[in-house]
């Protein structure tokens, strides 16, 4: 697999190169065991399609099915705690837990954004339900959002919207970027967001087989190309890992976008095999999680140190 890289002029490329080296692991290859079962779903809960996974500053780990009970919570090490969203949440898609153990939710039925509790009380909603639109209080089929330095929300909107929309940490609109097509700047289908140590707001332009790195004001620095980003996640060392679902593959990335690593490439769910991978999340300690729809389970990758 190759990966390219899209200048856009000599002196973003450069700035964007210099800063994303600065933590100096990316390039290094990182192991895993791969660790299935993990999660102990009660017989209550019948799993749908597993689209998103989250871990919060306790080590408590969030899952995000499509079916009743939508988001479940489990312990560290798997026993069950709680779950909630049946009569909430449609279809949920995106699933992140903010710096103050808030939980985020991305519905792609209802055009909503959801904030809970870590318990699972309702603490804001944006977007208008039902209501798809380009509108600065809409969305359309949203799926998924992150958190800048100031708490600031980037939710990409998503499969109707083909836009990034930024939002205040109170969820006031500031401004958005993109729209439908293939060229720079442009969106099909962008899925996922994360946002590295010098607050570059990284997307996953999922049907477009590639990401476009921009600046907090939407200024496009670096496109890669090469992989279909489903899911994104950053390490505590800035190292970006992807989720290709087209491929049934977790990679890892190096400072240049390209692939330094990779896991699975076998449809299936024995130990490492992957089934539509989504979302992705990596812990303080650097365990990976991956949450697979076909596969309808979280499957953790325990980091070896």
């Amino acid at each position: 697999m190759q990966t390219r890289s899209v200048m856009v002029s000599a002196a973003l490329f450069l700035t964007a190169a210099l800063s994303f080296a600065q933590p100096g692991h990316a390039g290094e290859k990182i192991d895993f065991d791969p660790v299935i079962d993990l999660l102990q779903v009660p017989g209550h809960i019948v799993l749908g399609g597993v689209s998103g996974v989250a871990v919060n500053s306790k080590g408590q780990i969030y899952m995000l099915h499509r079916a009743e009970n939508p988001v479940v919570c489990f312990e560290p090490t798997g026993e069950y705690v709680c779950s909630w969203g049946t009569d909430l949440i449609g279809s949920g898609h995106g699933l992140r837990i903010d710096r103050d153990d808030n939980v985020w939710v991305t519905d792609t039925d209802h055009h909503l954004v959801f904030k809970f509790d870590p318990q699972g009380e309702l603490l804001m909603t944006l977007g208008k339900i039902d209501e798809p639109g380009l509108g600065n209080d809409q969305f359309n089929k949203p799926t998924d959002v992150n958190f800048g330095p100031k708490g600031e929300l980037y939710v990409t909107d998503g499969y109707g919207n083909s836009r990034v929309v930024k939002l205040s940490a109170d969820g006031e609109f500031l401004c958005t970027w993109g729209e439908p097509g293939e060229g720079p700047s442009q969106f099909n289908a962008p899925h996922a967001v994360v946002i590295d140590s010098q607050n570059r707001v990284i997307i996953g332009d999922r049907d477009n087989n590639r990401i476009q790195i921009f600046n907090p004001q939407g200024v496009l620095l670096e496109t890669w190309t090469g992989y279909a980003p489903f899911g994104l996640a950053l390490d505590p060392d800035g190292v970006l890992f992807v989720a290709d679902g087209k491929a049934n593959k977790i990679l890892q990335l190096d400072d240049a976008g390209n692939v330094v690593r990779e896991w699975g490439g076998v449809k299936g769910t024995g130990p490492g095999e992957m089934s539509t991978p989504h979302m992705l999340e990596v812990d303080r300690d650097g365990n990976l999680y991956a949450a697979e729809v076909s596969g309808k389970r979280v499957q953790k990758f325990a980091r070896k140190h």
